[in-house]
């Protein structure tokens, strides 16, 4: 698949960068004492590596606050959240990035996988973002919307343009709790019911009301969150009790046996049945809401049966509720087929909410309604201080157009189903891949103990599998309800070279893995 180094002149895993950075003088030479020969957390014979590719941006030299330092601050002066969140049990300093580049303190380079949570979309510090930022700064930093100003309308009219009637109006917000909590808000004020419900293993965000749509343990604090949510079972094809070899809109299907005629899903009927014991038992007659990502993301990039939320909609609708497709992760054409996930499903929402991509990385939100839907937010006063910020709305812009001029949907499409379908013959390959979905470049990677069982891998084993892909210079994600699951969200400009050194390290890390079992 790859060029590969000799073995003999690699005898630690930093100093394995110098030979992929050949071509990066200046991530050779700015290394502090000690840095070359750093120990992997994961021990293990160092084998044949695939050659990185080529880059040509030369990062600046790393002169501030050394990685210690930094450490012991993290450790000491940040709450110490902050440090459980980290990953890695060597943690990767980051100073400089660029397009599907970082690079750490010591100049060692990564290819991004991860996108900083499938949030950086069209690169880091793409030129064009990056001139469109510099641009707005020179001339207003800041002003809230009880003024008007130019760039939240060009903003706001360019990015109605990309959705379909009737979701016309925005309310732009700082982050995707933020906008989830307001379409809650939004949800119960139309309606005038008070009951919201959604999957089990999902994340709409961290803020007392959103807590309660977040369907994972880890993420739950023992204090009254999110009153009157209610989740249903999540409709997995792989995990999940149902699922056939026909069920879901990925160029790769499950393994299980499917006896389903071509035209009818049911183990589509079984999830939509679940959902209709949750209306017969757990919620009113009449509901506010139905939450619902197109493909779960922190869930690890679960996908249902392709008619289950055309069904689900139609359930919720019939009980007075609207439904809200949480875009955070799959908007802004992530998923390659669409640019948003839910056309893929062949509905129209009636609220989408979005974050993340939308600004790359820039603090910004957004949901987008109904006239009719917005309207409610009349019955009181709704102020948001930094959102439609002028700066936030010049980034978002600059984003919209350089997905367009940058075809990074394409991208998507092209080298995400490249992914996906290597990734399958991987999956045939070794007992300990269990399932390999997605869309575009929304993936996720299933670990288990084995096909039979489906029983998760347990989470040292994949922790063991995660350091040791970084080690060779890649950095992806991981979630799942058990943690079980490797998530590949790269930044939306990434080539096929970029993702055959992907294959080729995940490809090393399997066996490397294998061989330690």
């Amino acid at each position: 698949m790859q060029k590969v180094l000799s073995r003999m002149h690699r005898p630690c895993a930093a100093r394995r960068s110098d030979y992929w950075n050949v071509i990066d003088f200046t991530a050779r030479i700015h290394r502090p004492s000690g840095a070359l020969c750093q120990k992997s957390a994961v021990e293990h014979t160092v084998p044949d590596l695939p050659e990185m590719p080529q880059c040509h941006f030369r990062p600046d030299p790393h002169q501030g606050m050394s990685a210690k330092e930094m450490l012991h601050i993290r450790k000491h002066n940040c709450n110490p959240m902050t440090m459980k969140v980290t990953s890695y049990k060597k943690p990767v300093f980051i100073h400089q990035g660029h397009m599907q580049w970082l690079w750490d303190v010591d100049g060692r380079r990564y290819l991004d996988l991860f996108a900083g949570v499938a949030t950086v979309s069209v690169g880091h510090c793409h030129p064009k973002v990056t001139a469109a930022a510099e641009k707005q700064l020179r001339r207003l930093w800041h002003t809230t919307n009880i003024y008007v100003y130019p760039t939240i309308h060009e903003y706001v009219e360019k990015l109605v343009a990309l959705l379909p009637e009737p979701l016309k109006v925005v309310y732009l917000t700082n982050s995707g709790s933020e906008a989830n909590e307001l379409a809650m808000l939004m949800a119960r004020l139309h309606t005038g019911n008070f009951d919201i419900i959604n999957f089990r293993g999902s994340y709409h965000g961290g803020s007392p009301q959103t807590m309660g749509l977040t369907s994972n343990a880890a993420y739950k604090y023992p204090v009254a969150s999110g009153l009157g949510c209610h989740n249903t079972m999540c409709p997995d094809v792989f995990r999940g009790p149902w699922g056939g070899s026909h069920c879901r809109d990925s160029p790769v299907q499950t393994y299980r046996q499917c006896s389903c005629p071509s035209d009818h899903c049911q183990a589509n009927d079984m999830y939509i049945n679940q959902l209709k014991e949750v209306f017969a038992t757990s919620v009113p007659s009449q509901i506010a809401a139905f939450f619902g990502e197109p493909i779960q993301g922190v869930g690890g990039a679960v996908q249902y049966p392709k008619d289950y939320l055309k069904e689900a909609y139609k359930l919720v609708r019939e009980r007075g509720g609207v439904c809200i497709a949480d875009e955070v992760q799959t908007g802004f054409g992530r998923t390659g087929s669409h640019y948003w996930g839910f056309q893929g499903h062949g509905v129209i929402p009636d609220m989408v909410t979005m974050a993340k991509g939308i600004a790359n990385g820039f603090p910004m939100g957004a949901v987008v309604t109904t006239p009719e839907i917005a309207s409610s937010l009349g019955k009181g006063v709704h102020f948001n201080t930094f959102g439609g910020n002028p700066v936030a709305c010049a980034i978002g812009s600059s984003v919209l157009d350089t997905i367009r001029e940058d075809g990074t949907q394409e991208i998507s499409a092209n080298i995400g189903t490249y992914i996906l379908k290597e990734l399958a013959k991987m999956r045939e390959k070794y007992e300990i891949i269990g399932d390999v979905r997605g869309k575009g470049l929304m993936i996720g990677v299933e670990m288990v103990k084995d096909k039979a069982s489906r029983d998760p891998l347990p989470p040292g084993d994949v922790a063991e599998i995660f350091e040791d892909v970084k080690d060779m210079g890649v950095l992806i994600g991981k979630g799942g309800v058990y943690g079980q699951t490797f998530r590949i969200k790269p930044p939306m400009c990434i080539t096929k070279q970029d993702a055959d050194f992907f294959l080729a390290v995940f490809n090393q890390s399997m066996l490397n893995y294998m061989e330690r079992r």
